[in-house]
């Protein structure tokens, strides 16, 4: 009698996984779930700036308005003197005044430039990268220097492109939309001008 209730004791307690297999199984997702936050926190944060990309001191512009116009040093510009009111960021197919988009920059936008003669399938990658996405502004750019199809700047910074599929677009993106370099930082990328030259 003995043996049979113990067997009906172990059948009883029995029917759930052992504390062994639970430990295992916890260890396991733990790990798991450790191992994707590694992972998720190495993709969220950037790499850095791509290579090549120009700085310019223009913290002497930052927060000097003016309803001038201004004659920039770069083309593009990548900061100084600017309207008071900013550009909203979003994709453009006119060109747009330096002076708003200057503005925007100081915001902590990133400006692709694109030449007219871009071929459209380059304009449209470009409004793909740009629309929906706060502080991220495209308008073509007669006469970039150089001859380069595209150019990306920040406050600051520039690097050109000949190709809106280059990773390193995205680089530049990632390092200065919103980046250590914006002057006003959390200040509004939208709210500002829409208007076209």
């Amino acid at each position: 009698m003995g043996k049979s209730r113990g067997a009906q004791g172990q059948q009883a307690t029995g029917g759930g996984p052992s504390r062994t297999t639970i430990i295992i199984g916890l260890v396991v997702l733990a790990f798991l779930g450790g191992f994707g936050a590694l992972v998720w926190l190495d993709s969220s944060q950037s790499s850095g700036p791509p290579d090549g990309v120009e700085e310019f001191d223009v913290s002497a512009g930052a927060g000097n308005h003016t309803q001038d116009p201004v004659d920039y040093e770069q083309s593009p510009p990548v900061g100084g003197a600017h309207n008071d009111v900013w550009q909203n960021a979003t994709f453009y197919e006119e060109p747009i005044r330096n002076e708003n988009a200057v503005h925007t920059l100081e915001h902590g936008a990133v400006w692709i430039t694109y030449s007219p003669d871009l071929p459209q399938e380059g304009k449209d990658r470009i409004r793909e990268l740009v629309e929906g996405r706060d502080c991220l502004m495209a308008s073509p750019y007669p006469d970039l220097p150089g001859g380069t199809p595209i150019v990306a700047s920040a406050w600051g910074k520039q690097l050109a492109f000949e190709s809106a599929d280059d990773e390193a677009l995205q680089q530049f993106i990632q390092a200065y939309r919103r980046g250590p370099q914006t002057p006003e930082p959390g200040a509004a990328c939208t709210g500002g001008t829409a208007e076209t030259v």
